[in-house]
């Protein structure tokens, strides 16, 4: 079975890849995306083995989109579908397996996914089973991938979470939430805004009246909410 994310900012279109998809054997849509940053955070996420990707979308457009793509670990074979013939050249540089022109017709795309499949049955083999291994931070550069093993605290303020690590800390496009649910057996809730690495808890202190997660490699020590003080204690003699 081949999991295929679709990208594209028109509707139109989405539905256009998605009937024809519905048609061939052993496919499954594992999700869609309106612009490139979600492409990326949905590659991250779902590890389709192919994209099929629109160039010109908002906040990050598909050739950006891509190059971020290929960087990654067992990265998916991407097919770019768009209504310019301009950008053939950058997407091949962006190192895209295909590049097909709207409206996408359907022999087209199956022969664009057989010959992508190909190139993407090592991945299938070897797919994540589980968690994620990275999260996405977009930054004035583009979009950095954070290795999930590396963070060591996540606080969440107004709209935004910043993951800390050891020498540096970045912006996440998950929130709190969401992170907790997918990854409960690395970080543990201390406080409603903060969650923090399992392994990199040294001990808890007080302060001013208020009891405080000591962690490795960084000064920041959050306060731990006083309705989850006995489970974290309770944790403690396991971490």
């Amino acid at each position: 079975m081949l999991r295929v994310l679709i990208v594209d900012d028109e509707p139109l279109a989405r539905i256009r890849l998605q009937q024809h998809l519905e048609k061939m054997p052993n496919m499954s849509i594992v999700g869609q995306a309106t612009n490139g940053l979600e492409a990326v955070q949905s590659t991250v996420k779902y590890c389709p083995d192919i994209v099929l990707m629109d160039i010109r979308m908002p906040e990050m457009d598909g050739l950006e989109a891509a190059k971020v793509i290929a960087g990654m670990t067992l990265p998916p074979a991407v097919i770019f579908c768009t209504a310019f013939e301009d950008f053939a050249l950058s997407a091949f540089d962006a190192q895209a397996c295909a590049y097909l022109l709207k409206p996408v017709k359907y022999d087209e795309l199956e022969s664009a996914i057989e010959r992508a499949s190909r190139k993407t049955r090592a991945q299938i083999d070897h797919r994540p089973q589980s968690q994620r291994r990275h999260l996405c931070s977009r930054t004035h550069q583009g979009v950095d991938l954070i290795p999930v093993k590396k963070i060591l605290l996540l606080q969440a303020e107004q709209k935004y979470v910043t993951a800390h690590l050891a020498n540096s800390e970045a912006v996440l496009s998950d929130t709190l939430k969401e992170i907790e649910e997918e990854f409960p057996d690395i970080f543990v809730r201390v406080h409603r805004n903060a969650l923090v690495a399992r392994d990199a808890i040294e001990g808890l202190s007080f302060n001013d009246g208020h009891l405080q997660v000591s962690i490795r490699d960084i000064s920041i020590q959050p306060v731990v909410s006083r309705r989850l003080e006995s489970k974290l204690r309770h944790l403690l003699p396991e971490l």
